[in-house]
C-alpha cells in the first residue's frame, strides 16, 4: 500500500489545486455572500439558485457544458484564444475554473449563514459611532463571521480534493498536469492495480477524517465563543 512517486506527485497536484481554488473562492464568495445577505432585490432568488446549482446538478452535466464552453468554439474558449492563452480544457487552469464553479456553494452558503446570524444590531451600533460601511464590514462583519469563514475554507478545500466527475470531464487524466487523486484512484481500479488504489484511497480516508474532525472542533469552539459573548453583560 505504499505510494509511488507518480501518486505522490498526484497528491501534491491535488493539494495545489485545492489551495488555489479555496483562496479564490474566499475572494469571490465573500462579496457574493454579503450581497445575498443585505440585498432586497428580486435577483436574490435567481442568484441564490445559480450559486446552489452545483449541489443538485450532476457533475458530469456541469463538466460537459464547461467543456463545451472552454473548447475552441465555446464562449470561454474564444475569449482565451483571443487573449493568446489557448483553450482552458485539459489544463490546470481549466481545472481551477471548473472547481471554482463546482465548489462555490460550499463556500458562499456558510459565509452567508454566518453573516445573516450577526443581525442588524452590531452594524447599527457601529453606524452610531460614525463607522463607514467599509469600516463596519472589516471591523464588525468579518470578525463576527469568522466561524463561517473557517467552515467555508475547510469545506471548499475538502470538496475540491474529492471532485471526480467535473475534473475528469475538464482535465482528463494527464499526469503532472490534470491527474488529481480521485482520477488516479479510478485509473488504478480500472487497470486492476488494487494495491495502488488502496494506498491513495486510504490516504483519502485519513484526510477526510482529519478534515471532519477539524470542522467539528472549529464549529464547537465557535458555538462556545458565541455563548460566552452572549453571556457578557
Amino acid at each position: 500500500m505504499s505510494l509511488s512517486d507518480a501518486d505522490i506527485a498526484t497528491i501534491w497536484l491535488t493539494l495545489q489545486l485545492a489551495s488555489v481554488v479555496t483562496i479564490l473562492l474566499l475572494l469571490i464568495g465573500t462579496p457574493i455572500a454579503w450581497w445575498l445577505t443585505r440585498t432586497q432585490s428580486w435577483l436574490k432568488g435567481p442568484v441564490s439558485a445559480v450559486v446552489a446549482l452545483p449541489l443538485v446538478l450532476p457533475p458530469t452535466v456541469l463538466g460537459f457544458y464547461l467543456l463545451l464552453a472552454m473548447g475552441p468554439s465555446g464562449v470561454i474558449g474564444e475569449i482565451t484564444q483571443s487573449l493568446g492563452l489557448g483553450t482552458l480544457a485539459f489544463s490546470f487552469s481549466g481545472l481551477v475554473v471548473a472547481s471554482l464553479i463546482y465548489s462555490l456553494p460550499f463556500v458562499v452558503q456558510p459565509i452567508q449563514n454566518a453573516m445573516e446570524a450577526i443581525g442588524e444590531r452590531p452594524l447599527e451600533v457601529a453606524a452610531t459611532l460614525h463607522a463607514s460601511p467599509w469600516d463596519r464590514f472589516f471591523s464588525v462583519v468579518l470578525p463576527l463571521a469568522r466561524p463561517g469563514f473557517v467552515t467555508a475554507s475547510i469545506l471548499g478545500f475538502a470538496h475540491t480534493v474529492g471532485e471526480f466527475g467535473v475534473v475528469l470531464m475538464i482535465g482528463g487524466n494527464i499526469p503532472g498536469e490534470t491527474r488529481v487523486v480521485s482520477v488516479a484512484i479510478y485509473d488504478h481500479v480500472e487497470s486492476l492495480a488494487y494495491s495502488e488504489a488502496h494506498g491513495l484511497a486510504g490516504a483519502m480516508i485519513v484526510f477526510s477524517f482529519i478534515v471532519l474532525m477539524i470542522l467539528y472542533n472549529s464549529q464547537r469552539r465557535g458555538r462556545a465563543a458565541s455563548m460566552t459573548f452572549g453571556a457578557r453583560p
